[in-house]
């Protein structure tokens, strides 16, 4: 599967921003989904996830009651919808896929697909 991210931007502290990510190749059916970030000179963080069949949700502590992830299997797409950002969570954002459907926790290295990273740069 092909994962192809956008949305990403410049913007103030307290503003709102939603990264889009289209799946090109198979069907995200199957597949749970998510979002991890890189900031500059840190490893890779694991900021969401929206597992299939049941859509449950997982969030990263840093970005829980913030963020919400959503998906849309008829259109093959996921999304999320990040509200207050913080100067924090400036990073590049992946969108990626994991043939897992279930995990206590997740981890980048539970995802099998990933897109090219959106910067998301909050200013403070």
């Amino acid at each position: 599967v092909q994962l192809q991210a956008s949305g990403g931007g410049l913007v103030q502290a307290g503003d709102s921003l939603r990264l889009s990510c289209a799946a090109s190749g198979r069907r995200i059916s199957n597949y749970t989904m998510g979002w991890l970030r890189q900031a500059p000179g840190k490893g890779r963080e694991f900021v969401s996830a929206i597992l299939w069949p049941t859509g449950r949700e997982y969030y990263g502590p840093s970005v829980k009651g913030r963020f919400t992830i959503s998906r849309d299997d008829t259109e093959n797409a996921v999304a999320l919808q990040m509200d207050s950002l913080k100067p924090e969570d400036t990073a590049t954002y992946y969108c990626a896929a994991s043939t897992r459907l279930y995990a206590v926790g997740w981890r980048p290295s539970d995802f099998n697909f990933w897109g090219q990273g959106t910067q998301v740069t909050v200013s403070s």
